[in-house]
C-alpha cells in the first residue's frame, strides 16, 4: 500500500465551476459575473495567443444558460442590493448602483419604486443619528444638506427634513409628509 507524500495537484476549475462558486457566495448582476468570468481566462502551456473572441463567447453562452435556469437572476439580485442598502442610503444611490451594475432601467424604476415610499423615514433615522441639533446658520444647514445628499437623498426629501430640523420642530413623518 503506498501513502501519496505529495499533495495531489488539483485542476484548475471550469469556467462552470468558477461561476457556480460565485453564484455560491451570493447574488450577481450579468455583468458583474460576465466580468469576473471574463478575467479567469484559462490559459494553456500551448497557448502563446489565447482565443479571447472564444472565451467570451464561452462566458456568454454559460451565463445565457445560468439565467434560462434561473440560478442568475437579476431580480433577485436587484432585491438583494435594495435590501442591503436601503437603510444607510436613499433611492439616488442605490438607482445609480444598480445602474452601475448592468441592472435594465424598468427594473430599476421597479425596484425604485418601493424604495421612495420609504425614503422620507430613512432619511430621519440616518440625519437623526448624525445631528442632534438644528443648524444654527447658513453653513451648517448646507453641511447637513450635503451630508444628506451624500447618502442619495433628493433634494425634496433633503428640503423637508433639514427644514423642519431647523425650525425646531417636532419632527414626526406624519407632519412633513404632504
Amino acid at each position: 500500500m503506498t501513502t501519496p507524500t505529495k499533495k495531489s495537484r488539483r485542476t484548475k476549475p471550469s469556467l462552470r465551476e468558477k461561476a457556480m462558486g460565485y453564484l455560491a457566495m451570493r447574488e450577481y448582476s450579468y455583468k458583474e459575473l460576465k466580468q469576473k468570468l471574463r478575467a479567469y481566462l484559462p490559459v494553456t502551456e500551448e497557448d502563446v495567443e489565447p482565443d479571447l473572441e472564444a472565451h467570451y463567447e464561452a462566458v456568454n453562452v454559460l451565463l445565457d444558460d445560468f439565467k434560462a435556469r434561473g440560478w442568475l437572476s437579476e431580480e433577485r439580485y436587484t432585491e438583494q442590493i435594495v435590501h442591503a442598502r436601503q437603510r444607510k442610503f436613499g433611492s439616488v444611490r442605490i438607482a445609480n448602483e444598480l445602474r452601475e451594475h448592468g441592472i435594465g432601467e424598468e427594473l430599476v424604476d421597479k425596484a425604485m419604486a418601493e424604495v421612495k415610499t420609504n425614503d422620507l423615514a430613512n432619511a430621519l433615522v440616518i440625519y437623526r443619528k448624525k445631528y442632534d441639533a438644528p443648524p444654527n446658520s447658513r453653513e451648517e444647514w448646507a453641511k447637513q444638506a450635503r451630508f444628506l445628499q451624500s447618502r442619495g437623498f433628493g433634494f425634496d426629501i433633503i428640503k423637508k427634513v433639514v427644514i423642519y430640523k431647523a425650525s425646531n420642530r417636532n419632527i414626526e413623518d406624519q407632519e412633513i409628509e404632504e
